[in-house]
């Protein structure tokens, strides 16, 4: 082949690809895809934020849930007035008139993770 058929196939390529991309239904439905991905109220991008905000609520909610769950058992426990007894004299360090409370506090650990040792 000689070089100026090459160059014509090579123009008449690149005059197929302007054709294709000059057609005004090409133009209008790029325009179209480009709006509705990135520019449009209810965008891909949008679409994508709205789907991890909802994942988190649903993982919020299954948090919730369990809680409810936990503390329902936990109500249900503080009905019987020994573990009322056992949960404020943990909780509150209450106690009886003739006992003594010792506190241990151990190194690093918080106030509220005292050890009760009823005397």
């Amino acid at each position: 082949m000689s070089e100026e058929t090459v160059e014509k196939k090579e123009k008449k390529t690149k005059r197929k690809w302007m054709r294709f991309i000059g057609n005004r239904y090409v133009l209008v439905s790029l325009f179209f895809i480009v709006w509705i991905l990135f520019l449009d109220n209810y965008s891909r991008l949008n679409h994508r934020m709205l789907d991890k905000e909802i994942e988190e609520l649903e993982e919020n909610r299954e948090y919730y849930k369990g809680e409810i769950k936990r503390d329902s058992q936990n109500i249900k426990l503080l009905k019987n007035p020994d573990q009322v007894e056992k949960y404020a004299r943990e909780k509150y360090y209450m106690k009886r008139d003739s006992e003594d409370i010792y506190i241990i506090e151990y190194e690093g650990e918080k106030k509220d993770s005292s050890t009760y040792v009823p005397n």
